[in-house]
């Protein structure tokens, strides 16, 4: 309702001035002119600062970062799911590229080893495999270029999270220990998080595929477990790509609210002035004669 009100004030407005015009036979009101539509068309484009919010669904690969390094291969996860919030904003005040955006993911880790060129194998307490069940909480800048029904997008930011539980397979692993942690682990995690990607706009809907990084500052276990003299280190790394579903909670083009209440008033304003002048000039010819 709103807009229409604003849309019918608009059009008595331009209607109004336009019979005046003609009734004075002068010139046409500056800002009526033909080439004013292609500026008309390009604020109806025009990107606002609105958010969203998005459900994500990916799987990938993930393996550490050994130091003493160890024969391994990248252990498949199946499965991470996220829920999203992004709020695009514009910098300078006309640079819409720009945002942040903040989620709360639930996903795996893990680690797997292989035989090296001799046939050894390596284990940590006595595990050869293992999956460990994380939630993680990124913020990250966010930057995206739209074109068309499109847009490119790239992330870059931190994230911080905890290692809920873990699985350990192998011959030689305790039983105490196959679906628990053990003092020397670690538990708290961070790290660093980047992606790109792409999406498909359907407003107020937007369909995006990324593909996404990240890197643990915090390694599996302490690095004194197996030594004091010798440390050694693990950090996680995952590669996830992932669909997701995201809704426009605000407008993404054309005229916000505020500006259409702004825009409103001004033109009841104009309409009046119109109407003052007109009633002016009645008065004025009705003294004449």
């Amino acid at each position: 309702m709103k807009r229409i009100f604003s849309t019918t004030i608009l059009s008595l407005a331009v209607l109004c001035t336009a019979m005046q015009s003609g009734a004075q036979e002068t010139d046409p009101i500056p800002g009526l002119e033909i080439d004013s539509v292609d500026v008309i068309i390009d604020e109806l484009k025009k990107i606002n600062d609105y958010s969203m919010i998005g459900i994500q669904y990916g799987m990938g690969m993930s393996r550490p970062t050994w130091s003493p390094s160890m024969e391994q291969t990248s252990l498949f996860i199946p499965y991470n799911f996220g829920v999203t919030y992004t709020r695009y904003g514009k910098m300078f005040g006309y640079m819409p590229y720009f945002g942040f955006q903040l989620g709360v993911f639930y996903g795996q880790e893990g680690y797997k080893f292989e035989p090296d060129d001799e046939g050894n194998i390596s284990n940590v307490e006595g595990a050869t495999s293992a999956v460990m069940d994380v939630i993680e909480v990124p913020f990250m800048a966010h930057c995206h270029f739209d074109f068309w029904k499109m847009k490119l997008m790239v992330n870059l930011g931190l994230y911080g999270g905890y290692r809920l539980s873990i699985h350990r397979y192998g011959d030689n692993v305790p039983a105490a220990i196959r679906e628990s942690f053990i003092d020397t682990d670690i538990r708290f995690d961070y790290g660093i998080k980047g992606g790109a990607g792409f999406a498909f706009i359907f407003d107020p809907i937007e369909l995006h595929f990324t593909a996404s990084y990240k890197y643990a500052f915090a390694s599996l276990y302490q690095p004194d477990y197996y030594s004091q003299y010798y440390y050694r280190y693990a950090y996680p790394t995952n590669l996830v790509i992932s669909f997701g579903i995201h809704f426009q909670l605000t407008r993404r083009t054309g005229k916000t609210r505020h500006e259409l209440k702004r825009e409103a008033r001004e033109h009841l304003g104009l309409i009046r002035s119109i109407q003052s002048a007109t009633d002016s000039k009645q008065n004025s010819t009705y003294n004449e004669n």
